[in-house]
């Protein structure tokens, strides 16, 4: 009776997230199933709930993307910082860049977990809807978004998809208990119990691991360059949005000297005198995504004709 009167205190004040229905479509691309509606609940007082709608693309945007020749378009392509469930669906990053950029439509290709691998064979399956569609920016992390250099569907996430796990998540408690931490201590004693059966070999010394870094570094680049050979890379339309602060200088100073064009998010940020992530996680708070959305729209105001 505890743990149905929890469950109905939860469903009553909304503390439990929805969770949209992700799928695979015919073009190997992982997205949203379309047409769904919810509210993303996050924080263990409801600190951030707002409302997403998946449009009939398979993203979370408050338009239809309907590119044509006959219109200016702009793609933002990333994870979930682009994603922004964390931000009600009508007041997004590119919502923001079209009330600075009146001419200018905004389409939001996000999806959390999207890397770059994810993003350039997304633009190639679809590649006559992004054939028109004017500008493109794709969000890029360097530790995050290169580390593979060849596309498959990521089977980790889709699991999320298992019978077994939808049926979990029709518990709202449970939800609510897993967002916020409160499962944490189960999955700390089974990674121990697996630990004791599945042992790992004991760590090196600082030498050879700040060796490992500069070589995963070094693998890092490699698999861009795989990802850029193999999908093609339109240095004419596509920018990508970088935090250069957290990027390592020779990363840098390869798009430079092989001409990609980037944004940094990272002076515009930090220059803020009131905060511009989450209380609870590193997204973008509203504020951020306006210094965000406005950055944008500055690097564009003047290229559009």
């Amino acid at each position: 009776m505890i743990l149905i009167a929890l469950e109905l205190l939860v469903r009553l004040f909304y503390l439990g997230k929805d969770n949209p229905v992700r799928f695979v479509d015919p073009y190997q691309v992982e997205k949203w199933v379309p047409n769904q509606e919810g509210y993303s609940v996050t924080g263990n007082r409801r600190q951030n709930f707002s409302k997403y709608h998946i449009n009939q693309s398979g993203y979370n945007s408050y338009r239809e993307f309907t590119p044509s020749k006959d219109k200016l378009e702009l793609a933002l392509v990333g994870d979930s910082f682009i994603e922004g469930f964390h931000q009600p669906y009508y007041n997004s990053i590119g919502k923001k860049i079209e009330h600075r950029l009146p001419n200018l439509e905004v389409y939001e290709y996000g999806y959390a977990g999207y890397d770059l691998a994810d993003q350039l064979h997304l633009i190639q399956q679809y590649q006559s809807t992004f054939d028109m569609i004017d500008y493109v920016v794709l969000g890029l992390k360097f530790e995050n978004d290169l580390t593979r250099g060849t596309y498959k569907v990521i089977s980790s996430r889709m699991q999320l998809e298992s019978p077994i796990y939808r049926l979990v998540q029709q518990s709202k408690l449970l939800v609510y208990a897993q967002n916020i931490g409160a499962l944490a201590p189960f999955w700390t004693l089974a990674g121990k119990i697996s630990s004791l059966v599945n042992p790992s070999p004991p760590p090196t010394n600082l030498t050879k691991k700040e060796s490992s870094i500069d070589e995963s570094h070094q693998q890092y680049l490699a698999n861009f360059k795989e990802l850029v050979k193999t999908y093609g890379f339109d240095k004419n339309r596509f920018v990508f949005l970088m935090d250069l602060e957290i990027t390592p200088p020779f990363f840098i100073d390869y798009l430079k000297e092989h001409q990609f064009k980037f944004m940094d998010v990272s002076g515009t940020l930090k220059a803020s005198k009131t905060p511009t992530t989450l209380i609870y996680d590193r997204h973008w708070n509203d504020h951020g995504r306006s210094l965000v959305a406005e950055l944008i729209a500055n690097y564009y105001k003047n290229q559009l004709p």
